[in-house]
């Protein structure tokens, strides 16, 4: 088919919208085999069905290249505990945050995990995603993390959305385990990422590195058997505090590295050797009412790729809007426009090692949402707004 009449956001290049005014797209099953302006477009293509869009605006289908839609419960009282002056940290401590919902998980099916996560997977895929990552790490012994991993495979197969997974078991110490951080690592992470890698339920391999958490030295071990088994990593680092995150994730050449509220001009440098993949999680900021903001300005000057993502979890992220985290990363970030726009499209591709997708070129897939705006910066302006007039998945509308 021939999609013509649009306003085309290829975002060619490594700056730029690079928009095409009165622009056309040739898709032919599931791939884009030609875009540029319609004055340009060859007769070859004459006899295919054409689409008019109106002048309406394309862009390539968004990314959410970070997310935690797979759990069980909510955390609406520890939400409500943090307006009463508890930090997040104080919470977890006590046995709330990310134990809490480790609770709730463990005691859910796959269906449950799946149907639970399928109102908030729709949400999303209302304002344009395609590609949606999805994380396990909130049940922390082998079952219930195979079984996040397993939900997470099931999702792809129900809604029409392409669902990268991601091995996140060393997201927090059990009570099991609680002061034997290197002997949860040994005795559950590893033997249950080779179980989850040999039933094909693993794309990625991440981990928190964090004072609550894990520290860079106890990481290692599981990163490396992630890149024996050929898994690229990526970390959750420099949240809450510095723990060094961001360097040993460079170090081991994760594709990327996310939040990095405390990263210092010494670990953007890091980052930019190592060709990483900023993520900036503005929701998450946001709700955690954090005021250490990311090094915006060292990313620009090293030339970090950044990327944005919704974080979308139970307790410090329940935001299921890819707009608004395009908007917070503008308004809470100084991000551009544009920068959020590639945030969620073809850097978050990069985040996530995918080399299909992001930008509207010959070869790559055909995942578009086309808008009714004139300008791709409306995407970033607006509140509440949803302007999504419809999504095309490989190479078909839905």
């Amino acid at each position: 088919m021939i999609l013509h009449n649009a306003v085309l956001t290829t975002l060619s290049g490594d700056e730029g919208y690079g928009l095409i005014v009165d622009g056309a797209i040739v898709i032919v099953e599931d791939k884009i085999v030609w875009v540029g302006a319609a004055c340009d477009l060859s007769a070859k293509y004459d006899h295919m069905e054409r689409h008019d869009q109106g002048g309406r605006l394309i862009t390539p289908a968004l990314i959410d290249c970070h997310t935690h839609v797979v759990h069980g419960g909510d955390r609406a009282v520890e939400f409500e505990q943090r307006l009463t002056g508890i930090s997040y940290d104080e919470i977890a401590r006590r046995g709330g945050g990310i134990l809490s919902t480790v609770k709730a998980t463990r005691v859910a099916t796959v269906d449950q995990l799946v149907q639970s996560a399928l109102p908030r997977v729709d949400a999303l895929l209302s304002e344009g995603i395609a590609t949606i990552e999805i994380k396990s790490g909130y049940g922390l012994a082998p079952v219930a993390e195979l079984n996040m991993l397993r939900a997470a495979r099931k999702i792809t197969k129900l809604r029409p959305v392409q669902v990268v997974t991601t091995y996140l078991a060393a997201h927090a110490i059990p009570p099991e385990f609680a002061g034997r951080a290197n002997d949860y690592i040994a005795e559950v992470c590893l033997p249950t990422l080779n179980a989850a890698h040999a039933e094909g339920l693993v794309d990625a391999v991440d981990g928190f590195c964090e004072h609550i958490a894990f520290s860079a030295e106890e990481l290692e071990p599981l990163f490396t058997r992630a890149k024996a088994l050929g898994l690229p990593v990526k970390l959750h680092a420099e949240q809450l505090s510095h723990q060094r995150g961001t360097a040993f994730a460079a170090c081991q050449g994760a594709i990327s590295v996310d939040h990095i509220e405390f990263a210092t001009a010494e670990d953007v440098k890091a980052l930019s050797n190592a060709g990483s993949v900023a993520v900036l999680l503005p929701g998450a900021y946001y709700t955690v009412r954090e005021a250490q903001l990311p090094p915006v300005s060292d990313l620009r000057k090293y030339n970090v790729p950044i990327a944005l993502a919704t974080d979308c979890n139970p307790g410090s992220s329940p935001m299921t809007s890819v707009l608004l985290a395009m908007n917070m990363g503008c308004t809470l970030f100084a991000l551009t426009p544009e920068e959020a726009l590639r945030g969620t499209t073809v850097n978050a591709a990069r985040a996530l090692g995918l080399t299909d997708r992001g930008q509207l070129a010959q070869d790559l897939r055909a995942d578009l949402a086309i808008w009714d705006v004139r300008t791709p910066a409306e995407l970033s302006y607006r509140i509440g707004f949803n302007p999504l007039n419809s999504r095309m998945v490989g190479g078909e509308f839905q």
